[in-house]
């Protein structure tokens, strides 16, 4: 592969659409975003979208961005969010002379809501003050359940990141914080990040946590999101890089990751030091897809999706329709293609 080329399975469709996600689906059957504050809707799968305005037009702090998104079965739209208009990094950069992270960072998490399909917003609160890197999921419970959102947080001495989970019963009006998953590590991406939910058909909620270790690391909750158990290592190889995961209206999951080494190899550069206190692999050149259909128990051979030697990471999935699956990146690639599902399943 060419330096920058782009390959991906001819089983891909590409997408016209100037955004990547996160969407969800109106009434109507149009979808809709928020992008930098910015309400957008869409009546032709993306291609063209038409600005309804800001969410928020106050004063800082808690400017909305981008981030996960849910309608809920209530039909109340839920945006999670980093106030960027606030975000401090430090000029000393992660680490100072002796290994310790500054402890002024800040990227605080913001809650708002709309009872109107996008139009007006309200109950903006903070849920998390601290500083946390990205959000990559959140889901509702099945039959009107609490909503379940995995929030990092950087904690110090030393200095690594843990993974709470806020809940919320009443549409994201507000939250409330379970135990805090603190796998140790040293390191401004070391520790429990970037977590990625799902429910599974015990209704216990199975959690994926990006480590620097290999394997995604798993915990389970068996109350809607209030506590987690049982938080070990998977089988499940994987770069450190977080994975995005559906359940499809098929019953299947489908898993979208950047596994632990390219296919045909069995080493990748590694990164440590201000990074995290063990070497872990960084690998982001391709884009791997598997689906299981019993809940995770096992999973289909994992296939390339995508490859680009620049990198594709960070990955959204969006059912648009019953077997039609989007698949964006956003941090690195800016890969939109569309897929179907019984291309890749029998």
């Amino acid at each position: 592969m060419s330096p920058n080329k782009r390959w991906m399975d001819p089983r891909c469709k590409v997408l016209d659409m100037p955004y990547g996600g996160r969407f969800v689906e109106l009434s109507d059957g149009r979808l809709f975003t928020v992008q930098n504050n910015t309400t957008l809707y869409s009546s032709d799968d993306g291609k063209t979208w038409e600005d309804r305005g800001p969410v928020y037009t106050g004063r800082k702090p808690g400017v909305p961005g981008s981030g996960p998104m849910i309608k809920t079965e209530d039909g109340v739209i839920v945006l999670l969010y980093a106030d960027m208009s606030t975000f401090k990094s430090s000029s000393r950069g992660w680490v100072d002379a002796t290994g310790k992270a500054p402890d002024d960072v800040r990227l605080d998490v913001w809650s708002i809501r709309s009872l109107d399909e996008g139009a007006t917003w309200q109950d903006r609160h903070r849920i998390l003050e601290g500083y946390c890197g990205a959000m990559i999921n959140m889901i509702q419970m099945s039959r009107n359940g609490p909503i379940v959102a995995p929030v990092q947080d950087l904690w110090y001495d030393p200095d690594r990141n843990v993974q709470p989970v806020f809940t919320s019963g009443d549409n994201g009006k507000s939250w409330t914080k379970s135990n805090v998953i603190d796998l140790g590590g040293h390191g401004h991406h070391d520790g429990a990040m970037e977590s990625i939910v799902i429910e599974l058909n015990d209704r216990r909620v199975w959690m994926l946590i990006r480590t620097n270790w290999d394997y995604f690391w798993e915990a389970y909750s068996m109350d809607e999101g209030l506590s987690w158990r049982i938080i070990q290592p998977t089988t499940i190889d994987a770069s450190s890089a977080p994975g995005y995961i559906l359940r499809l209206a098929s019953g299947r999951i489908v898993l979208v990751w950047n596994r632990l080494y390219p296919v045909g190899r069995d080493s990748y550069q590694r990164r440590a030091g201000a990074y995290s206190n063990v070497a872990g692999s960084w690998h982001r050149e391709e884009l791997s897809i598997a689906f299981s259909e019993d809940d995770g128990k096992s999973w289909t051979d994992p296939v390339v999706l995508a490859k680009e030697e620049t990198g594709l990471s960070y990955p959204y999935i969006f059912e648009r329709r019953p077997g039609e699956i989007w698949i964006t990146t956003g941090f690195q690639g800016a890969l939109q293609v569309a897929i179907r599902e019984e291309d890749w399943v029998g």
